[in-house]
């Protein structure tokens, strides 16, 4: 694995910032999953699929959705999603 990754953020950045990835969970027993819809058509019909198996295994889930998938997450959604849960998946779909 390497010590970095060039992660790039598509919203009008000046310049890159080499980031350290954050390892994946080995599990996802006891963690909290964000499930994020970005309000792009069907969307929220995978999310809701993905809610339904995931909580069919025992899996604590909690759904949050941007006000439009033209922009950016507000910061409180973020800062909502790190406070309550421990992973995210966020859904694109068109």
């Amino acid at each position: 694995m390497s010590t970095g990754q060039l992660l790039l953020d598509p919203t009008s950045e000046q310049t890159s910032n080499l980031l350290q990835r954050t390892p994946a969970p080995a599990s996802l027993d006891g963690l909290t999953v964000a499930l994020l819809d970005i309000t792009k058509a069907k969307g929220d019909v995978f999310l809701k699929a993905l809610g339904t198996l995931m909580t069919g295994h025992g899996i604590k889930i909690r759904h949050y959705e941007k006000l439009t998938s033209a922009k950016p997450a507000s910061p409180t959604v973020g800062q909502t999603i790190a406070a309550e849960c421990d992973v995210v998946v966020e859904a694109l779909a068109d």
